[in-house]
């Protein structure tokens, strides 16, 4: 149906009626992405059938890869290249009068991620199917995933994301696979043959009802699968209001990160939790024992990977099965799930490492209580055994202590092996965060530099410049990223940086076009596009991105001879609905915007915007159109960062600190091609641990910080009285916990040297040309292939003709 444009079009059209009993005349975009949807899924059903016999019937090892998050985007579009029929597509709705990228627009984002972790996730498998590698994805069909972000008056309002409103074309439901998983209840035991018997009664059970979707690989015929469990009441209620439990059944698929702040939000984030490992592993396991008699070999053919704390439970669910199932010992179902299991770290923040308080985890996961208390005694004797008497060692290292079960240790200790995402990460996770893990266990720490997919991120994003790379260097860059480095002979072409400037440029255009139907604010598309999108959180510091904006402005306004090149700066972030301080940061750069865009003087030389909503369809327009890349996170605090990528790959320089993968793009562009300033992680770590840092004395011996600090509380923003005065507290009384006054000079500084680069245009494309050609290292499919050979064991599956 997709080999030729007329074949297409009358298959199009034939299965359009079909579906909506209507004329193409009368049908609707929203009927013709659902029509050209199950043309897509039904196109590739052969080769997802043929992917999955191979799996069930080789003995080869496959990947199972469990994630909270998946942020998936759209899927059509990136669908359609994979599969190389997007021209067939396109020429065949012109004939038809219809825009596909109209149709594109159609189709929800599947906003099931937060930011890094989940796109992370997304990107993994994109880059597996393409790899031809036998890796899944096992995640929760929330309803709503992250929230839809509305400004009013300058502040945020969520609205619940509504992504499956229309259905998803993309689904396959398997109710024929659902799973049932107990809650609550207590534990039974008794003495069969000479064995101690575990029974779980009185349990509340909720169903986990499996939903398939293909994961397509570039160019191949493999076709992976992310099965995403959905919650449904289980055929037999409890005794009590049966309308209850229905409602608490369907919470646990409903939102993504429910508000934790009160012991029923916790409650329901450890059901989520526990829904997502049990479910995965019991589907798993029923699908080994399909074709394998017993488990004893279960670690030969399987690897389960938890991608940060959230699915750490996959450790005593396992043993669960193995002991309670399969009737093993202890030794070797430990044996088994040690080796079957390895874990990603992802953040050093420690409100990040999760805990969860005893008297929610006993009661809730009986079973597994009892699997962790047995893991942490067998620990803390093993401490004992080697370093006797020291109990500050054993407290401070156990699974179980002062009343919470703490995931990180669980993870560490139950898994062979534990990753950090960049090299500074990883070197903080052993020396500093897990120090005393790392003494006892120093085979299991490895690092495994993130990556990004380049198929979405470059030649879904930003076709102009792709193809201006496959010119310069041919098409094998595109299935084999690190060839990108043969554009680094080019760079000096004058040919080439006119051309580059010229796909800059279109997409400059394209992105103001879309901040002028959003916002309504005209910018100018010559100005230098300085961006800052990601997550709100004070660690990530938009903040000191702002004080400098409003630094910029100050010096506007009172020095008539004082200029700067035309620059529009651009925001894009979502701050956790709970999160007062990130939510005060957005009402400050949308009051500085107000204030920017509406000084006839300043609003000349630059822009402030806010981009409403900010999600993966938003930033395929943001990337390619960026000149300048904000990655200005308090040093030591971002494991990585993929937004850095994201941008080198399009072109942008980053302005950054020597923090997460940044200190990578540094290594393989030189310092001379990207921008960076202030503390490095040793100082800052040293801070935290000897103090010396006093906020007040910037405050008090810079004149431009006083005055921007000063701003945030003495009228200078009309109408906000003392809507600011937590954020001066935090810098100035709070002692500043993410060093923004100490790094604020050295960033003036930094950007001042940007804007005189970037006024050489000839060198500056150079520099952006430079970067592009490096990014090929950062591609997610250089990571997976480290993940297959360092952590998985996985080889790559036949490609099927």
């Amino acid at each position: 149906m997709f080999s030729n444009k007329n074949e297409f079009k009358d298959s199009f059209l034939k299965r359009l009626e079909m579906s909506y009993g209507k004329k193409f005349a009368e049908s609707t975009k929203r009927d013709q992405y659902q029509t050209l949807g199950n043309m897509v899924r039904e196109h590739i059903s052969s080769n997802w059938i043929s992917t999955n016999e191979w799996n069930r019937a080789s003995n080869n090892k496959q990947v199972y890869y469990l994630s909270i998050e998946f942020l998936l985007g759209r899927l059509l579009g990136q669908n359609l290249l994979n599969l190389g029929i997007r021209e067939v597509v396109l020429e065949g709705f012109a004939d038809l009068g219809i825009d596909l990228e109209e149709i594109e627009e159609s189709e929800a984002d599947a906003g099931l991620g937060n930011g890094g972790l989940g796109r992370l996730a997304a990107c993994f498998l994109d880059s597996l199917a393409s790899l031809n590698l036998p890796g899944h994805g096992l995640g929760i069909r929330y309803k709503h995933g992250l929230f839809d972000q509305k400004i009013v008056d300058g502040y945020q309002v969520e609205l619940p994301e509504q992504w499956l409103r229309h259905g998803n074309v993309w689904e396959v439901r398997k109710p024929d696979q659902a799973i049932e998983i107990p809650f609550w209840g207590k534990i039974e035991h008794s003495h069969e043959d000479g064995k101690l018997e575990f029974r779980h009664v009185q349990s509340e059970n909720i169903m986990a009802v499996p939903y398939d979707m293909p994961v397509i690989g570039y160019e191949t015929s493999t076709v992976n699968t992310l099965r995403l469990w959905n919650a449904e009441p289980a055929p037999h209620p409890p005794h009590r209001d049966v309308l209850a439990y229905k409602r608490e059944t369907e919470a646990v698929s409903e939102f993504l990160y429910p508000d934790d702040t009160h012991d029923e939000g916790k409650i329901l984030r450890l059901k989520q939790q526990y829904f997502l490992v049990s479910a995965s592993l019991q589907s798993i396991v029923r699908s080994y024992l399909k074709k394998n008699d017993t488990l004893h070999e279960f670690h030969k053919h399987v690897a389960i990977h938890v991608n940060d704390t959230h699915p750490v439970l996959a450790i005593p669910e396992l043993m669960r099965i193995l002991l309670d199932e399969e009737h093993m010992e202890w030794e070797e179902a430990w044996n088994i799930t040690f080796n079957t299991i390895s874990y990603t770290n992802h953040t050093t923040l420690s409100e990040a490492l999760e805990k969860w308080p005893l008297h929610i985890f006993k009661p809730l996961l009986p079973r597994i209580y009892m699997i962790v208390e047995e893991l942490n005694e067998r620990f803390c004797k093993e401490l004992w055994n080697r370093f006797p008497g020291d109990w500050n060692r054993i407290e401070n290292m156990a699974i179980i202590a002062h009343g919470v079960v703490k995931m990180a240790h669980l993870a560490i200790v139950g898994s062979h092996s534990v990753n950090g995402v960049a090299k500074i990460h990883s070197d903080i996770l052993k020396n500093r965060e897990m120090k005393l893990f790392h003494q006892i266990y120093p085979q299991k720490f490895n690092n495994k530099t993130n990556g990004i997919t380049h198929r979405r991120w470059l030649l879904k994003a930003n076709p102009e410049l792709t193809n201006l790379i496959t010119e310069t260097i041919g098409t094998d860059w595109i299935t084999n990223p690190h060839l990108m480095i043969e554009l680094k002979r080019h760079i000096y072409n004058p040919l080439l940086k006119e051309e580059f400037a010229a796909v800059k440029r279109k997409r400059k255009e394209i992105l103001a076009d879309i901040i002028e139907k959003k916002t309504g604010i005209s910018v100018d598309k010559h100005s230098i596009f300085d961006v800052q999108v990601k997550r709100l959180h004070a660690y990530k510091r938009q903040l000191l991105n702002v004080l400098h904006i409003m630094y910029l402005y100050n010096r506007l306004k009172e020095d008539s001879n004082f200029t700067i090149y035309p620059r529009t700066f651009i925001f894009g972030a979502k701050a956790s609905p709970g999160y007062y301080y990130a939510k005060k940061i957005i009402k400050l750069i949308n009051s500085l915007a107000d204030k920017v865009n509406s000084d006839p003087k300043v609003s000349k030389m630059m822009k402030v915007i806010f981009m409403e909503n900010y999600r993966v369809s938003l930033a395929e327009h943001i990337f390619p159109a960026t000149d300048v890349s904000e990655q200005i996170s308090t040093a030591s605090k971002e494991a990585s960062g993929t937004g850095n990528m994201k941008f080198m790959m399009n072109g942008a320089l980053t302005m950054g600190t020597l923090d997460g993968a940044n200190i990578e793009i540094l290594e393989e562009v030189g310092k001379e091609n990207i921008f960076t300033f202030g503390l490095k992680a040793d100082e800052v770590l040293n801070y935290y641990e000897n103090g010396g840092y006093r906020s007040s004395e910037y405050y008090h011996h810079d004149l431009r910080i006083r005055q921007v600090v000063d701003q945030l509380t003495n009228g200078f923003f009309p109408d906000t009285e003392d809507e600011f005065e937590a954020i001066k507290d935090s810098l100035l009384y709070e002692n500043d916990q993410y060093f923004v006054l100490r790094d604020f000079a050295s960033y003036v500084d930094a950007q001042e040297q940007l804007e005189k680069a970037y006024k050489n245009q000839d060198k500056w494309l150079e520099k952006a040309l430079l970067n592009i050609a490096h990014s090929g290292y950062f591609s997610s499919d250089r990571t997976i292939h480290e993940y297959a050979d360092g952590i998985w064991d996985i080889q790559p599956i036949p490609v099927i003709h």
